[in-house]
């Protein structure tokens, strides 16, 4: 008897509905969606720039983790790849500076196309831009200044189209004992032409002295030496 009264105890236990109720799974699921999606349970969330950053940083992760395998060393061989990578970006741009020019002009790369004008009239360009502290157009008129006496005086044949380099390469060839601070002069002028450099007033103060000595320097003639000449 006790037995059977244990039982039907049981059973009017479980009727009175201790069995959990099955639920499609379904509705269920809809259920639990519709209960997450509530905002009380997504006030920490973070927004959508802070997803979109973590998206990233992901990405750099497994970038990097990427690299790191396939780089020789591993993580430490990449990070030495990638300041060699950095050292020559800035070595380049600190030798070549912010190109501002595809290409130099065709034609009269040294001097501007707005008629032939004289050293003097050169030189007078280039103080009006010292005393204004345009220091870079200054060291251009100059250049020119030097390359325009050196024509007038017949040291070098007046040609169009003429570089800087070239007219130093030619000058230095009449005026050995200048050649060097000429090739400096010409590759100044170029740095701030089409290198996109600024110059500064030593820079300029220089090719001033360079004109200046120049101007006075006596020739190398051909076939004499550089004794005969001086």
């Amino acid at each position: 008897m006790s037995g059977a009264g244990g039982a039907t105890t049981a059973r009017q236990v479980i009727g009175a509905g201790d069995i959990p109720v099955d639920t499609p799974r379904v509705p269920a699921r809809e259920a639990a969606e519709t209960e997450l999606s509530k905002p009380m349970y997504h006030e920490n969330d973070p927004n959508f720039l802070q997803r979109a950053l973590n998206e990233f940083w992901d990405w750099v992760a497994g970038v990097f983790d990427a690299a790191a395998g396939a780089a020789p060393g591993g993580p430490a061989g990449l990070v030495v790849l990638v300041l060699l990578v950095i050292g020559l970006a800035a070595a380049l741009w600190w030798r070549l500076g912010t190109p501002q020019r595809s290409s130099r002009p065709a034609a009269d790369a040294l001097f501007e196309s707005d008629g032939p004008r004289s050293a003097a009239q050169h030189r007078a360009a280039a103080e009006a831009h010292a005393a204004a502290l345009r220091w870079t157009e200054a060291v251009q008129e100059r250049m020119r200044a030097v390359v325009r006496s050196l024509e007038e005086r017949s040291l070098l044949d007046p040609r169009p189209g003429r570089t800087a380099d070239e007219a130093a390469a030619e000058a230095g060839r009449a005026l050995p004992d200048h050649a060097t601070r000429l090739r400096s002069a010409a590759r100044d002028f170029d740095d701030v032409t089409y290198g996109g450099r600024a110059a500064g007033q030593p820079t300029y103060l220089a090719l001033r002295t360079l004109d200046t000595e120049l101007d006075e320097a006596k020739p190398v003639l051909p076939g004499a030496s550089r004794g005969a000449a001086g």
